[in-house]
């Protein structure tokens, strides 16, 4: 016979200023593996907060209303959100200033974990009396001892971080951040699980390790009766890569449940909704192309600074790469690069997680110190000869992991005033917006789906709205090189075709040439020709190719 694990009766979901989500009723049984799905917005996010106690649930009324879980505080979430956070914490406490060398490094992933590990062992800590110092050490040299122990977890080797235990997680790439956090989920002996979106930002091997793994976990718990056995909650913002032993699905539309059943009954409604979606699609596909013409033809001063063609119609080359070598100690990541970028020609770039896709664009967008001791060239200049960071950025749109951390931190800045910020290359709006920067903003914020929404904060928005702002943000002014890194993270479908289809019309206009990041290969854009695909460890460590 099933127990409950959870029950939620006529609660609500709060924050600290207001209702999310006003009502709830919902139970989680032994014998029952659940996922969470719905749209950007919808309240899916709240609820997988409010299971991880990072949100309030409160009845709704003194009768009747309820919420008990076996797990209490014993639960643990990995999500795109989380790993922003992480990553803002390491930038609030960094003391590079401080120390020899001008380098903190911060945590690195062995310590991240160890310190999971013994919060997940509330009684682990030696108690050595009043004396506050011998405390300090007692617990450094339990943190020391425990960290070195890492590699005996078999989860390290599962979600592939041993090589990199040893690095800031600041400087970890998007997917080693999330599989660093998945391996603290996974060895923490936490009670509950709770995965959003585990798959976002991982290469192809690593998510069909993690999903067979989940997949044999959640069979697992479809058998036990044990409540103390560890459970796993899956959330996802569209029905892609679900593992086969999901047996429920709960899903958020509106701030409100719109469907709690049976895989089964959850599979025939959306075969049932499919023609609908093709047609909704289509006609948001042709409303889309006119509206961007619309928007160009209306701001096509914005495009007067683009590069032109010279005397003889040879298109100009933006990005010159020439023998191009980057890495840190014994890392080496980069490594004797030749490549470079032709105005109108739109590359894929792709590679495993660590590749050093990032550091690829960073070298482009400044952000890579190691850009001065290479030949590097951007609009006709080697970097390095007197042009500043702010000549380069203005011809430059960027979404990137590291863009979306730095905004998030100013979560204040209205949407409009996001978008308009794409004209200035800052993080926030420090001056008045001009007329035609406000007429600009507007028309992209309609075209991405925002129209009337322009006075919402930006920190108010779900994880995949803020990711589709920045998008809009990015292509505002249209720059000449766009840069996409892994644009579609935390996107549901809605919104991920939306924008998709967005760029590819960007791609064909020809206002913006792309460079585009992505692991999953629906996401490939039909104009994107070139590929650059980067192999480390193998010599040579890149292929040049055309689809």
């Amino acid at each position: 016979m099933s127990t409950n694990l959870i029950s939620i009766n006529d609660c609500r979901i709060d924050n600290s200023r207001e209702t999310l989500v006003p009502e709830l009723s919902w139970e989680f049984k032994t014998g029952e593996a659940w996922l969470v799905i719905g749209p950007n917005g919808g309240g899916k996010a709240d609820f997988l907060n409010a299971l991880s106690g990072k949100l309030k649930l409160i009845p709704n009324s003194i009768d009747g209303a309820l919420y008990s879980s076996v797990f209490g505080d014993s639960v643990e979430i990995v999500s795109l959100e989380r790993a922003a956070r992480l990553i803002e914490e390491e930038r609030e406490n960094d003391e590079s200033e401080y120390v020899e060398g001008g380098v903190d490094i911060g945590r690195t992933g062995r310590i991240f974990i160890a310190q999971g590990i013994l919060e997940a062992r509330k009684e682990a800590f030696p108690s050595v009396g009043s004396d506050f110092k011998a405390q300090v050490q007692a617990d450094i040299a339990l943190l020391k001892k425990v960290a070195s122990e890492i590699e005996r977890y078999e989860e390290i080797k599962l979600c592939g971080i041993e090589k990199i235990l040893d690095r800031g997680l600041k400087y970890m790439s998007t997917g080693e951040i999330r599989r660093t956090l998945l391996a603290r989920a996974l060895i923490s002996g936490k009670k509950l699980l709770i995965l959003s979106d585990p798959f976002a930002g991982l290469d192809v091997q690593s998510r069909k390790i993690l999903l067979d793994f989940f997949d044999s976990i959640a069979r697992h718990q479809l058998k036990t009766e044990d409540g103390n056995f560890p459970r796993i909650i899956l959330g996802m913002e569209r029905w892609h890569e679900i593992p086969e032993a999901i047996t429920k699905v709960l899903e958020f539309t509106d701030k409100k449940v719109s469907f709690c059943g049976d895989r089964k009954e959850y599979e025939k409604l959306l075969e049932g909704k499919q023609a609908e979606k093709e047609k909704a699609e289509s006609s948001m596909k042709e409303k889309l192309t006119s509206e961007l013409q619309e928007t160009y033809s209306a701001n096509e001063v914005l495009q007067r600074g683009n590069a032109k063609n010279d005397e003889n119609g040879e298109k100009p080359v933006l990005v010159e790469m020439n023998n191009v070598n980057v890495g840190w100690d014994d890392h080496r990541v980069l490594v004797d690069l030749n490549w470079k970028l032709v105005k109108g020609e739109h590359w894929l770039i792709q590679g495993p997680n660590g590749s050093g896709k990032t550091t690829f664009l960073e070298l482009i967008t400044g952000d890579c110190r190691q850009v001065f001791s290479n030949d590097v060239r951007l609009f006709g200049k080697r970097r390095g000869t007197g042009e500043t960071i702010w000549d380069i950025k203005a011809k430059l749109g960027i979404v990137s992991y590291r863009l979306h951390v730095e905004y998030r931190m100013l979560g204040g800045t209205n949407l409009l005033n996001v978008i308009v910020s794409g004209f200035r290359d800052s993080i926030g709006l420090y001056g008045a917006a001009t007329d035609v920067e406000v007429s600009a903003a507007k028309r992209w914020l309609a075209l991405g789906g925002f129209e009337g929404r322009e006075n919402e904060t930006f920190g108010n928005l779900s994880y995949g709205e803020q990711r589709a702002i920045l998008i809009l943000r990015s292509a505002v002014k249209c720059p000449e090189i766009l840069i996409l890194d892994e644009p579609c993270h935390g996107l549901d479908e809605k919104y991920r075709e939306k924008i998709l289809h967005l760029m590819n019309l960007i791609g064909k206009a020809g206002t913006s040439t792309m460079l585009h990041v992505t692991h999953d290969p629906s996401e490939v854009l039909e104009c994107e020709k070139h590929v650059l695909e980067l192999h480390p460890g193998e010599t040579p460590m890149y292929l040049i190719k055309n689809r």
